[in-house]
């Protein structure tokens, strides 16, 4: 009995990663790349997988303190599975760490640069722009202001989402 409690998941533990679980089932959904045109390669599907994040983190963010706990516990699990999928690719231990280095780079910039372009909201210029750079850099940017009404569509789903279920794992995604 004490073994089990000692052992037990912690709620926000539990919660970040059955968040994160939901993003990436999400980010997987078909229709991504053969309607929105994301390309289905590993850097376009890093974009794809690494939006959802972001869209949970921000909905998380200047919620309290468990709703911090919860947003630490979901990247914790999303860098843990990145270093994994970066391993089973045959990146080589000493190489894991500067890739694991670029790849944190690259995520917080695109949390900060997710964030300014929220932040000018209602105006999807910017979210289209960013988009475009990011998840169609080596393909046919077209289809960015069709990804970005469905990332404020789901910005929106989420901020109406009960804040509770979010910080028990919760999530509800619409479709693309």
């Amino acid at each position: 009995m004490l073994l089990n409690r000692l052992f037990r998941p912690r709620p926000a533990r539990a919660a970040g990663h059955a968040l994160y679980v939901g993003a990436v089932a999400q980010s997987r959904v078909p229709a991504f790349y053969s309607e929105l045109g994301a390309p289905d390669t590993v850097e376009g599907r890093f974009e794809i997988y690494s939006l959802h994040i972001v869209l949970l983190l921000d909905r998380l963010r200047g919620h309290g303190e468990l709703a911090t706990d919860v947003s630490q516990k979901l990247f914790d699990t999303y860098v843990s599975f990145l270093d994994n999928a970066l391993r089973e690719m045959g990146v080589g231990d000493l190489s894991v760490g500067r890739k694991m280095r670029k790849l944190g780079e690259a995520f917080y910039g695109r949390c900060k640069s997710y964030e300014t372009a929220f932040a000018a909201l209602p105006d999807q210029g910017p979210l289209e722009a960013l988009i475009g750079r990011t998840v169609y850099a080596e393909a046919d940017a077209a289809p960015a202001p069709r990804l970005a009404d469905y990332v404020v569509a789901q910005r929106a789903a989420l901020g109406a989402q009960p804040l509770d279920r979010l910080l028990a794992g919760e999530a509800e995604w619409v479709a693309p």
